[in-house]
């Protein structure tokens, strides 16, 4: 097959597995919105993600945002999904539609102050590092409410919901930490619940996931 039929292929057999996890937890496939992660792939197959269906595009970087975006023409909502330094935040409001990895009242600050500049209200999310890893980014679980209170105060941001990304491991036992996840979403009173990759969403989609972050099941082995 060619590129764009092998795309559209892997999002046909993605769908079906979303809508039968969403049958199993007794939810509407409209309940979760898939983000196509494009990282390391050329705007070309964004297009072609985009002409089989695909709605919202999530990048990790800045800068790969940046040198992609103006060569998709096709409409999407664009998402930031990797590590932001405040130093970006400029670039961040102006190439993305929602920045999911706030997770620290400065860099709330930043992108507040760029986005009030560029006249524009941010959707943003709270990463929360849910497996307390040192070595990853995120807001520790016990900071979380303190700081959803802080970004919800700034004019500009419109918060969202929260995201994380579990320890790595087999599916199943990403389970507690999308239950612990969806509850602290719960408990903020917001909408969205950003959890869930290609090894794991089926599992994170029955535990209440609202956006999915899927890349390799798409666009195939980076």
């Amino acid at each position: 097959m060619s590129r764009p039929d092998d795309i559209r292929a892997n999002i046909a057999a993605l769908e079906t597995r979303i809508a039968s996890a969403c049958l199993r937890a007794g939810r509407s496939r409209s309940e979760v919105h898939l983000v196509a992660v494009s990282k390391t792939f050329p705007a070309t197959d964004i297009e072609h993600a985009i002409a089989a269906g695909m709605t919202d595009i999530g990048e990790n970087k800045v800068q790969e945002a940046r040198d992609k975006k103006p060569d998709v023409s096709g409409a999407a909502r664009w998402h930031l999904i990797g590590h932001l330094q405040s130093n970006k935040a400029k670039d961040a409001v102006r190439f993305f539609d929602v920045i999911q990895t706030i997770d620290s009242v400065a860099l709330a600050e930043k992108i507040a102050r760029a986005a009030e500049a560029a006249g524009k209200t941010q959707d943003v999310l709270l990463q929360v590092n849910i497996g307390r890893e040192a070595q990853k980014s995120g807001a520790e679980p016990s900071e979380v409410a303190a700081l959803a209170k802080d970004v919800a105060a700034f004019p500009s941001l419109r918060l969202a919901g929260v995201m994380a990304i579990p320890p790595l491991g087999e599916a199943e036992e990403m389970r507690p930490y999308f239950r612990e996840l969806r509850v602290m979403r719960d408990d903020l009173g917001l909408r969205e619940l950003s959890m869930g990759m290609t090894d794991d969403f089926e599992v994170a989609v029955e535990e209440g996931a609202t956006i999915i972050r899927v890349g390799r099941a798409i666009f195939g082995s980076r």
